[in-house]
C-alpha cells in the first residue's frame, strides 16, 4: 500500500476560526478525517503532520524518505519565501503536490510567487478543503502511472 504524507504549514492549526471567508469553516481535524475517508476507499496510506516552524517541516520532509511515497504539502505562507522548504524537497527526491484552500493568484501579488511549485508535481489551489481529495487523487493516479 502506498503511503503519503499530508504536510501542513503555519497557521493551518487555526482553520475553522481563522479568516473562514478566506479559508473555509472546516477544521483540521476536519480535513485530516475527509482526507482518511478518501485515502482508505483507495487503499493508500496518509499520515499527516502540521508545525508553525520551518525547520520542523524541513525535518518532517526529510524523514518523509523511505519511509512515504509522496507528500502533499501545504506549506502556508512558507510557500512564497521558503528556499529551505524547495531545498529539503529536491533533496528527498519524493514526489509532492503543493496545495492551497484559497486560489493564491487571486490574492495579493506576493502570494503569487511559489518556491514551492518549482519543485513540485503540480499546485491545486482555490478548492478549499475538497482540494485535498483532489490532492491525494492526483497523488494516487502518479504513483499508479509510476508503478
Amino acid at each position: 500500500m502506498a503511503s503519503v504524507l499530508i504536510l501542513n504549514g503555519p497557521n493551518l492549526n487555526l482553520l475553522g476560526t481563522r479568516q473562514p471567508e478566506v479559508y473555509g469553516h472546516e477544521t483540521l481535524a476536519d480535513i485530516e478525517a475527509m482526507c482518511r475517508a478518501h485515502a482508505d476507499a483507495h487503499d493508500l496510506a496518509v499520515e499527516f503532520a502540521q508545525s508553525n516552524h520551518e525547520g520542523a517541516l524541513v525535518d518532517l520532509i526529510h524523514a518523509a524518505k523511505g519511509r512515504h511515497d509522496g507528500i502533499i504539502l501545504n506549506a502556508g505562507a512558507y510557500t512564497h519565501t521558503s528556499v529551505a522548504l524547495m531545498d529539503a524537497i529536491t533533496s528527498v527526491a519524493l514526489p509532492v503536490i503543493e496545495l492551497h484552500l484559497s486560489n493564491i493568484h487571486a490574492r495579493e501579488a506576493f502570494r503569487h510567487r511559489s518556491y514551492i511549485a518549482r519543485v513540485a508535481l503540480g499546485v491545486i489551489c482555490g478548492f478549499g478543503a475538497q482540494g485535498y481529495v483532489l490532492a491525494i487523487d492526483a497523488m494516487r493516479g502518479h504513483l499508479e502511472r509510476r508503478g
